[in-house]
């Protein structure tokens, strides 16, 4: 939950980019699809979704879960 968190302060701050702890980046070969590493084994997969609320991001998680999610991400 510390993860999700910071993910969401640092979604809400767009002028600074996401804590490093967090390991934050485009998935290789999935366009659209980002990947999140927080824990030596935690992981998830999400995408940015059409804005619901005006000025906020919108993310669509995919999945949550260990390092065999990148799998089919």
């Amino acid at each position: 939950m510390a993860a999700v968190k910071q993910f969401v302060t640092d979604l809400k701050n767009a002028e600074q980019a996401f804590h490093p702890r967090l390991r934050i980046k485009r998935m290789q070969g999935h366009p659209g699809i980002w990947e999140m590493t927080w824990a030596p084994d935690g992981r998830a997969t999400f995408e940015y979704g059409d804005e619901v609320h005006p000025g906020q991001a919108h993310i669509i998680w995919r999945r949550v879960g260990t390092h065999s999610i990148f799998k089919r991400p």
